[in-house]
């Protein structure tokens, strides 16, 4: 499917500077405990109403804890008209296990 990227992709993008608006649909409670540099919180019960503040041209990857919730995100932002919609596999657990053992897997 090419609309997932890997948390390996992800960091190989960050890592060479590239601009990515990686967004984080989970609950303010789970993104005060765990929470990946750089992303922005739009809980997904929001996203029908703030998507419009999403830059359209933008590459976007949108992350929640496992893939699921941002599953979801990814085909309304795709809906919406959005060409370059990513969903992270694996989630914030996937960035912690793999990428940045720091963050913590509640």
């Amino acid at each position: 499917m090419g609309f997932t990227i890997t948390v390996q992709e992800l960091k190989q993008k960050m890592d060479q500077g590239e601009k990515v608006v990686l967004i984080d649909v989970r609950e303010p409670w789970e993104y005060n405990i765990a929470k990946i540099e750089g992303a922005k919180l739009i809980p997904l019960g929001t996203l029908g109403t703030e998507y419009k503040n999403i830059d359209p041209n933008g590459e976007i990857v949108i992350h929640c804890k496992m893939g699921m919730r941002s599953m979801d995100a990814t085909q309304f932002l795709l809906q919406q008209g959005f060409k370059n919609v990513k969903n992270l596999t694996g989630g914030i657990i996937a960035w912690s296990q793999q990428i940045d053992p720091s963050v913590p897997i509640y």
